[in-house]
């Protein structure tokens, strides 16, 4: 057996037996899956109804409100136009209410638009304010029609509804917000390697650093290459994590399809014998969602799963170098973390890429090259590839990260060479250009 190997074989030992590596394995599905039922608890809870007072001078918007009691679940509406408005204000301070709408007497609705005040001890959410803001304008705007003589009811038969069909060129339909759909599949993917570079690269560190710390790695050196070390560290930590998340995906979802059906989770069953108007909203449900499985099913599958191992495998590679590279050359966690910012920062830039580039224009400049860059490529090229990429462009952003991910290793073992057994002093980027050069 090799030396990389037994190395690998020690590492993934040594970190499958570690206590806290079993228990994080066990007990991290069960505070996902905990905190996934709670909110979805707290989601079904209603929020407590907040009073809202009114003194209507006018007389106009009063039944506007309190029509809203009927239906309305979070705001309730009273009438107290006929109260002194500096007594409302008094109870508000007094948190007898949450709130009071004051709405002056003019002598035209033009002087009323600017004129309407919302009286509170906090400030209020800006969707309620928009919502007391909506209904006044439509008020206003409906008596502005009937000053003007306007048939109100023939405005509204004449506002148009427009509701634009997809098809694509080859005629076949298909359905909206397909983009969203694409991204966030690509971007979950993408999101996994970069939490798992974040984590297990930190786990490769802090192995580097114990090991310098404890001048074990000074027996170590004196059988193996530092470059080897480095490899086996990478490898064997690797295969560690994946072994823990092959277990949190099985756990997980185990724990969620038993959740699922003690808590009652499942959607409710349809009545036995629908209406009319439910079986035509239930057939147009049900082509919705056959054309949504259809365009999915159309996306390029096997190439995403594919890609993802590749690109998971190089990204992690790649950055885990550079995280051991860190480790060899500080002596504890917090030193490194001057060094730490310039390798997340791309990560974080490929996320804030994909999302915010891609989803509108993924086979432009700006996410072409992006994909193509090695530090941001596992993210940004996996958001693209459920839009379709060219073969060309796959095997060139596979080729760069890996032929950097070489570079890479050579660059850092260097500093690793020199780093792991130097102790006691605080590197500098300065310092570590200069061992570069030994």
């Amino acid at each position: 057996m090799s030396i990389i190997s037994l190395i690998i074989k020690r590492e993934f030992i040594a970190k499958v037996r570690n206590k806290s590596f079993i228990v994080m394995t066990f007990l991290s599905p069960l505070l996902f899956v905990g905190i996934a039922v709670f909110v979805g608890f707290l989601s079904t809870m209603k929020s407590d109804t907040k009073k809202i007072a009114i003194h209507d001078e006018s007389g106009l918007f009063v039944n506007e409100f309190l029509s809203l009691n009927k239906t309305e679940a979070e705001y309730k509406y009273a009438d107290f136009s006929a109260v002194d408005v500096n007594f409302l204000k008094d109870s508000v301070a007094n948190e007898s209410y949450e709130g009071l709408i004051v709405i002056p007497k003019v002598s035209n609705n033009k002087d009323l638009e600017s004129k309407i005040q919302f009286v509170s001890s906090e400030s209020p959410s800006l969707s309620f304010i928009e919502n007391v803001q909506d209904i006044i304008a439509k008020k206003l705007t409906k008596q502005n029609f009937e000053a003007a003589d306007l048939d109100t009811l023939a405005i509204k038969n004449a506002e148009a509804t427009v509701n634009i069909g997809l098809v694509k060129a080859s005629g076949e339909k298909t359905v909206k917000g397909l983009n969203e759909i694409k991204i966030a599949i690509g971007g979950a993917f993408g999101y996994l390697i970069m939490m798992f570079i974040i984590i297990y690269g930190n786990m490769v560190m802090r192995s580097v650093i114990e090991e310098k710390t404890n001048r074990i790695v000074e027996i170590i050196i004196s059988s193996v290459k530092p470059f080897q070390l480095m490899m086996g560290k990478i490898i064997g930590t690797s295969l560690a994590g994946l072994l823990q998340f092959f277990i949190w995906a099985i756990i997980g979802l185990s724990m969620m399809l038993v959740a699922s059906y003690y808590l009652g989770l499942e959607t409710c069953p349809a009545p036995k014998i629908p209406s009319e108007a439910m079986q035509t909203a239930h057939m147009q449900m049900t082509g919705t969602a056959q054309m949504y499985v259809q365009e999915l099913w159309q996306m390029p599958i096997a190439t995403i799963l594919i890609s993802f191992v590749i690109y998971f495998i190089g990204g992690y590679f790649l950055f885990s170098s550079f995280y051991a590279a860190i480790g060899a050359a500080v002596d504890n966690e917090t030193d490194s973390q001057q060094f730490l910012l310039p390798i997340i920062m791309p990560l974080v830039l490929g996320v804030y890429i994909g999302f915010f580039t891609v989803i509108n224009d993924p086979h432009g400049t700006i996410a072409t090259v992006f994909s193509m860059i090695p530090l941001t490529s596992p993210i940004v090229m996996l958001m693209r590839i459920p839009f379709g990429v060219p073969w060309w462009q796959l095997v060139l952003s596979i080729s760069i990260l890996f032929a950097t991910f070489f570079f890479v290793v050579w660059f850092a073992s260097k500093i690793y060479r020199v780093g792991i057994l130097m102790y006691g002093k605080k590197p500098s980027w300065k310092e570590l250009y200069k061992w570069l050069k030994y």
